[in-house]
């Protein structure tokens, strides 16, 4: 047996003894995933000293980029709730489209909330609106639950300016409004079929209560001094137009004005989210008659539970890191290159598989693209944009316990592994296949 065969088998076991102790053995999930790095380490001849310190670095990677916007997203949620302004959100939402169509506006929103901001910020800043009205309709919270994450996922996965599609640009040469175009082309009927109408299909088969760590933000508002409707979706929204600004800025602007550097600088994710916090501090705080005592107390008490997902995210992360550390990555892409296949489906399989092995989709796209790069040289005609989405599409696939966007949306949602497999997995894989489809047709029209 070759030695990317026997890291491939080892993968494969390791994920599934993972799985199995999270969700039949209920091993806490930080720990077991502390226990498959060891193992993978191990088993793929890592050295043994420097296991450790790869697993710290995953877990440090990922919670320098999450963690404070988790909180300070976490804060403005908290806030939100509290004052009632999810409540207004909520009931305007109701009376303009009724029930049956709450699911198509949470797909809107998602969407158009995905597109400048990252996966986990939009998660957090959307997810009030779903329990409030989940809690005030009574519909199940996946009906309303995945339709907001199929719209930030897909976002994240195909459209610029999300890193790895940047990035995908820059290493092909390609043409950014074109791939923007091409994106959006099939990024808006993938999240429609991923979303409203596979939340629809799921949602009556897998029974979700309200609870977990966003429990807080279901509790009904008493006060009488509510947010108006204008006010809260400003301060909800305010750090998605910063990040938006920024982006703007980066393709308008050139790196050395200094208006530019400014609009990245209140622009990036931490301090846009801060700004935010601190304006939702007057217009959910002590405009509705909250003291600071009172600002403080909601502050304290919606960050504790965040903690533990913060440590089983960084611990995706160092199983990640591990995984890559180990040679994981490059023996799925070896497997995938050998393989004789169109630029378009290869691109597709090599961030299939590199995200299904590390658990990123950013590395995913971004691999593929070192790998397709020679390969487009070679292949004159193939269309650099197309094969970009492509890429794009295969880096959704498979969503498993190694993704940190695995378990947010567990905790967020309020499921249990196997329920998130089911649901989150299941919704991913979809998606990827149904973008894939959309890219080939795709080439049939451009071409």
């Amino acid at each position: 047996m070759s030695h990317n065969t026997s890291l491939l088998l080892l993968t494969l076991v390791t994920v599934i003894g993972l799985i199995l102790l999270i969700a039949r053995f209920k091993l806490n999930a930080f720990v077991a995933l502390t226990i498959a790095s060891v193992v993978v380490g191990l088993g793929s001849g890592m050295e043994a000293a420097k296991i450790p310190g790869a697993f710290q670095e995953g877990v440090g990677a990922v919670l320098r980029t999450v963690a404070a916007v988790v909180g300070l997203g976490t804060i403005l949620g908290k806030l939100l709730a509290e004052s009632g302004g999810a409540e207004v959100i909520a009931r305007t939402l109701i009376a303009a489209l009724g029930q049956k169509r709450l699911h198509w506006a949470m797909f809107v929103i998602a969407l158009l909330v995905g597109i400048p901001t990252w996966f986990t910020v939009g998660l957090v800043l959307l997810i009030p609106i779903v329990y409030t009205i989940a809690r005030e309709t009574k519909v199940s919270l996946l009906y309303l639950g995945i339709p907001l994450v199929a719209g930030l996922s897909v976002a994240h996965g195909l459209v610029p300016p999300h890193p790895g599609p940047l990035a995908a640009i820059g290493l092909l040469h390609a043409d950014i409004g074109k791939t923007i175009l091409y994106s959006l082309i099939v990024a808006v009927p993938t999240a429609m079929i991923g979303g409203p109408l596979f939340g629809r299909f799921i949602a009556s088969r897998v029974p979700v209560e309200l609870g977990g760590i966003a429990a807080q933000l279901t509790a009904k508002s008493e006060r009488r001094n509510l947010p108006g409707f204008g006010i809260t979706v400003f301060t909800i929204l305010l750090p998605v137009g910063l990040m938006l600004l920024a982006t703007g800025a980066d393709v308008a602007l050139k790196p050395d004005n200094q208006a530019r550097v400014w609009l990245d600088f209140v622009g990036s994710p931490v301090v846009a989210m801060l700004i935010a916090v601190l304006v939702s501090f007057y217009t959910f705080g002590s405009d509705r008659g909250f003291d600071r005592a009172q600002v403080l107390k909601f502050t304290d008490e919606c960050l504790g539970p965040v903690a533990t997902v913060l440590l089983v995210v960084g611990a995706g992360g160092g199983f990640n890191n591990v995984l890559i550390a180990s040679g994981v990555g490059d023996a799925f892409a070896e497997m995938a290159k050998n393989s004789k296949l169109s630029p378009l489906l290869l691109g597709w399989l090599i961030a299939a598989l590199i995200r299904v092995a590390t658990g990123s989709a950013t590395v995913g796209i971004t691999t593929a693209a070192s790998f397709m790069a020679a390969a487009l040289k070679e292949t004159p005609g193939v269309s650099p944009e197309l094969l970009i989405v492509a890429m794009g599409a295969g880096s959704l696939i498979l969503s498993h316990v190694n993704d940190g966007g695995f378990w947010f949306v567990k905790e967020y949602l309020n499921m249990t592994v196997p329920q998130t497999l089911k649901t989150w997995t299941v919704l991913e894989t979809l998606m990827s296949v149904v973008a894939l489809l959309l890219v080939l047709f795709l080439k049939l029209v451009v071409s």
